[in-house]
């Protein structure tokens, strides 16, 4: 069995139906094989990332910038992790007010760093809200998903 940890900071009820996407993808019913963990990032710690096998990270825009949520789990994983899990398969949805730039380059320089693998380019939802970034989030985490079911990740 492996496991997916789903990290992401839901201030709002639309952060909080992209999260829940992303969790109804990952657990696709044709997936047999993996566990779904669901964390906050306030909640999430560098023993939930040593227990995955991938990991999908979902941010706000903040100023340019991540959330304050998920830049907090990463200033107390980046270390205990620094060695520890390169290699690890992740992905990252931001929901953007603008355009995702910043956020994005700030996320992709920790995981750089962390020598973590991008399964595939950031999802960046920017602009006023669309119903269509629940199936895009619920359509990325079933990716992932399904990339460790069938052991390709």
């Amino acid at each position: 069995m492996k496991t997916l940890l789903i990290v992401a900071h839901t201030p709002s009820a639309n952060t909080l139906a992209l999260r829940e996407a992303a969790e109804r993808g990952a657990r696709h019913p044709e997936i047999e094989a993996v566990e779904v963990v669901v964390k906050p990032p306030l909640e999430a710690g560098p023993e939930d990332v040593l227990a995955c096998d991938a990991i999908l990270l979902g941010t706000t825009e903040n100023l340019g910038y991540m959330s304050g949520a998920l830049k907090d789990f990463f200033d107390r994983s980046y270390y205990p992790l620094l060695e520890e899990k390169r290699g690890l398969p992740c992905a990252l949805y931001v929901r953007a007010g603008l355009d995702g730039t910043g956020t994005h380059r700030a996320v992709e320089g920790i995981v750089g760093g962390m020598g973590w693998k991008w399964v595939q380019a950031p999802l960046i939802l920017h602009g006023e809200w669309q119903e269509a970034f629940l199936e895009q989030v619920e359509e990325l985490a079933m990716s992932l998903a399904a990339g460790l079911d069938a052991g390709i990740l």
